[in-house]
């Protein structure tokens, strides 16, 4: 059986296909987005006065189901910011977890924080997508790509401004990022394969990526005092979705967790 992630990778290829079809790299470099200077994510995750969370917009998953169906990406995008987020995540994939490019051209209009297209990234016209919607930065997820994808992707980001997230799951993942052109590695604490979770797989890589790189710890960061555990072990930012968006009222949600990270420090 197919893990989850190659059914996704599976039907973002059909969906890149078609997307080709209807909108040529023209049409996307002439994106008003396309010449506007991007905000560096690293930077913005690296300030000493900021919490280094970068907030997710992410309407369902395949694991959970429908998170938060019917939610206002002006809304919820600019509430995040005041609630203390150093960056925004969006997930544009949109038959599995409901989101869209149109979700995260949104985030742009009302935010002048660094985004994130959150997304399966297997083809450069998918960067040229992100630099057109106004994302800042895109995910690169080591176990959809080989080394050469990860390279040739992150190059083509970095000749448009755009960082690299580089995403890893297993320690043998880890040298196929380490690459200039990419700037900060996350640490997926899921398993792509079954789903499930466990924050020790970043303490067990946080030692390995080396310092010149920004540490993101992503997923199952449910309390602060893990966070704050984390960063003592060298992570900078940390990607929080489902802890929020599985609440009624996400950017609260969002504002309590940095107001008892900070408490906790």
């Amino acid at each position: 059986m197919s893990s989850v992630l190659d059914t996704i990778i599976a039907d973002t290829r059909i969906r890149i296909d078609r997307a080709k079809e209807r909108i040529p790299v023209k049409a996307l470099e002439d994106s008003p987005h396309f010449a506007a200077p991007p905000v560096s994510l690293k930077r913005y995750l690296v300030r000493s006065d900021l919490s280094g969370i970068i907030a997710e917009i992410k309407r369902r998953s395949p694991s959970h189901g429908v998170l938060h169906n019917s939610v206002s990406v002006e809304q919820l995008s600019v509430g995040y910011m005041q609630a203390g987020a150093s960056a925004l995540s969006v997930l544009t994939e949109p038959t599995h977890f409901g989101g869209s490019l149109e979700d995260l051209t949104t985030a742009r209009h009302h935010n002048l924080c660094p985004i994130l297209r959150k997304d399966f990234i297997v083809d450069e016209y998918q960067v040229l997508e992100a630099k057109a919607a106004g994302a800042d930065a895109i995910l690169l997820i080591a176990a959809a790509l080989s080394a050469t994808e990860i390279q040739t992707l992150a190059r083509v980001a970095q000749s448009l401004g755009l960082e690299v997230l580089a995403e890893i799951h297993e320690p043998d993942e880890l040298e196929r990022v380490l690459i200039p052109e990419i700037g900060c590695i996350g640490v997926n604490n899921r398993d792509l394969r079954d789903l499930s979770i466990s924050v020790d797989r970043s303490f067990a890589m946080a030692s390995n990526i080396p310092p010149e790189f920004v540490r993101v710890a992503e997923s199952g960061l449910r309390d602060p005092s893990v966070v704050k555990s984390l960063r003592a072990a060298g992570f900078q930012g940390f990607l929080i979705g489902e802890a929020f968006m599985r609440t009624p009222d996400p950017a609260r949600a969002c504002r309590n967790f940095i107001r008892a990270l900070r408490e906790e420090v």
